[in-house]
């Protein structure tokens, strides 16, 4: 095998892993934040399909299959020379028949192979490595200052339409994705938490949310923004932030126990009640893991997904018309807000236990 860049060993050892757990041969990676995780390249050409115009693949060596189209390209642009470029015609053959045809079996795949296995790729992005934490933090760093950027601009006559067009533009000039650009003023944003940008005007303030992808990381944040906010908006984003704290006080206690998504969902329950908005948290999923998806997973009451750190988490508790959200990376011993510029204006926030204190984005308030 020719020599593995740095980021390819982790992946290496544990597909390794993976195939003498489940007595495998091969696994095969086709949707674009797995293809991504694996290559740390992409291969979407239409934004619009749940599986790109390759597919990466691991039998102890590394592969990727495509179509004629595709391959020059790819090879040139998208992956690394460790990755052997295999295609096909692109009128002879499927992506799905062209593993099926190259791959030794038993296999499984993350997109319907016929005869394969299917293979939960989450479980093997988590936790993060230290190559992926440093391309995290560029991209949280990045997508902060393109929302930071529009949202210290915005008038109360602002559309939201008009706000997601330059957020999305704003990103895109940093080479960043925006899978999720939530835009809701004053309105709508009260009456919504997936505030669906509209033409309506923004109003006596407005939040502004995204997830933002890059190399198949994926990383959320929220700011809000007032003009002539009401009276309630600083007391429910501070008891939202109190939430927040909460919630990431939880995540590294129950990595450190080894314990799961719904211990820490146990924790936001007790937190929504401790900041007098008991059963708040049934309007609205409450975030999750954050990495190779907007969430790897979201917690739930019942939700038995293994904790880990290092890892980043996107937690987003909302009360009524109010939010907070990072992206943050919870290690054993600390926390990193990775969308972060350290530009916006922050609070000292205290968990409801009073156990950690954190500074949270706070209501930037313009004139």
């Amino acid at each position: 095998m020719t020599e593995l860049p740095a980021f390819l060993d982790s992946r290496v050892d544990r597909l390794d892993s993976y195939l003498a757990e489940h007595d495998l041969e091969a696994v095969w990676f086709a949707r674009p934040n797995s293809f991504a995780w694996l290559t740390g390249g992409d291969n979407v050409v239409d934004y619009a399909g749940d599986v790109g115009v390759a597919a990466a693949g691991y039998d102890g060596d590394l592969h990727v299959v495509t179509d004629n189209i595709e391959a020059g390209r790819l090879a040139d642009e998208e992956v690394p020379d460790a990755f052997s470029v295999e295609q096909v015609q692109w009128y002879e053959s499927s992506l799905a028949e062209a593993v099926k045809n190259t791959s030794p079996t038993p296999a499984a795949a993350d997109f319907d192979v016929p005869g394969f296995e299917t293979i939960d790729v989450s479980t093997l992005r988590q936790p993060l490595t230290e190559a992926d934490i440093e391309v995290y933090r560029e991209l949280g760093r990045d997508a902060a200052e393109a929302v930071e950027s529009v949202a210290s601009q915005l008038e109360p006559g602002d559309t939201e339409h008009e706000v997601a067009a330059a957020l999305r533009v704003g990103l895109s000039a940093r080479d960043i994705n925006a899978p999720v650009v939530l835009v809701g003023g004053e309105e709508r944003a009260q009456q919504y938490r997936h505030y669906t940008p509209q033409v309506a005007e923004l109003g006596g303030y407005a939040l502004l949310s995204v997830t933002a992808e890059r190399s198949g990381l994926c990383a959320s944040l929220t700011r809000t923004v007032a003009f002539d906010p009401p009276e309630w908006l600083d007391e429910r984003h501070e008891k939202a932030a109190t939430v927040d704290v909460s919630a990431l006080e939880a995540t590294q206690r129950v990595a450190r126990e080894g314990g799961t998504a719904g211990d820490v969902f146990s924790a936001i329950q007790a937190a929504y009640d401790a900041v007098g908005f008991e059963g708040e948290w049934q309007h609205h999923h409450q975030g999750g893991a954050a990495g190779y998806a907007g969430r790897e997973w979201i917690a739930t009451p019942t939700s038995d997904a293994p904790v880990h750190a290092p890892m980043g988490y996107a937690w987003n508790p909302t009360v009524q018309g109010a939010k907070s959200e990072d992206t943050v990376l919870v290690t054993e011993d600390g926390f990193e807000v990775l969308t972060s510029t350290g530009e916006w204006e922050t609070r000292e926030i205290e968990s409801a236990d009073g156990d950690l204190t954190l500074d949270r984005h706070d209501i930037r308030h313009l004139d």
